[in-house]
């Protein structure tokens, strides 16, 4: 895919790897609509990226929002190229100490989140590939924790595993409607990811830079050729 004038919608957008993504593909000539719940964050971000950004203030597990979120996109832009469902979140600690308000929170973003936003696109997309022949290309962020149970992550774990499933069901399902889906699966990234969760960080993490390297890689294959599941990790993360 060419990204000079494409639409690309990615949640996470207002720091992190979702705004690393957003810089990088606005730097390709991309449209990027940045969801995010910080408003504030995402106004710095558009007066960083200039016009070619725009922040919409979107709680990706909250129906109404995302609805009315890519109504609007579809409004003004008549068509939506690429999703990268970026925003996830993680609370670590053992089994028996989560509460279902820490259940629900991290259910609902990193899996409710995804659903409602891919279901409002897919529609789109599959209209662009009636007109086109090629519908787009949805990008969903894992984890490790997708491929790799271990302690205290538990409830992450469940979201990051239930990605795989959703991300490759899907791709069985749209591949015939023009539409690619690839799930990244990273390990330990340099962002405020592990201080929100209450983590120590890996002595040598990648990097955003190079996860964004790696996300212009994969949309910008040629349309008949798809990367399905990339697995990164640091090659020595420990230094």
């Amino acid at each position: 895919m060419n990204l000079e004038g494409k639409v690309v919608v990615i949640t996470g957008a207002s720091a992190g790897l979702g705004a690393h993504f957003s810089q990088l593909l606005v730097e390709k000539g991309s449209k990027v609509y940045g969801l995010a719940r910080r408003k504030a964050k995402l106004d710095e971000l558009r007066s960083e990226l200039g016009p070619l950004f725009t922040g919409v203030e979107c709680d990706v597990a909250d129906e109404s929002a995302v609805g009315n979120a890519f109504k609007g996109i579809l409004e003004s832009e008549g068509r939506i190229d690429v999703l990268v469902n970026n925003a996830g979140l993680g609370i670590f600690g053992p089994a028996e100490d989560v509460t279902l308000d820490e259940w629900d929170l991290q259910v609902n973003v990193n899996l409710k989140g995804v659903f409602l936003c891919t279901r409002a696109v897919l529609p789109a997309m599959k209209a662009q590939n009636e007109e086109s022949g090629f519908g787009g290309h949805i990008i969903n962020i894992s984890s490790v924790a997708g491929l790799l149970g271990n302690p205290n992550i538990s409830t992450y774990n469940v979201t990051k595993f239930g990605l795989k499933g959703y991300s490759e069901a899907l791709f069985k399902e749209v591949r015939e409607d023009g539409i690619k889906v690839s799930c990244f699966f990273p390990g330990s990234i340099q962002t405020d990811f592990f201080k929100s969760a209450g983590l120590p960080m890996s002595a040598n993490p990648m990097t955003s830079e190079q996860l964004g390297s790696t996300l212009i890689h994969v949309l910008e294959t040629p349309d008949n050729y798809l990367i399905t599941e990339i697995v990164m990790r640091p090659l020595r993360p420990k230094g």
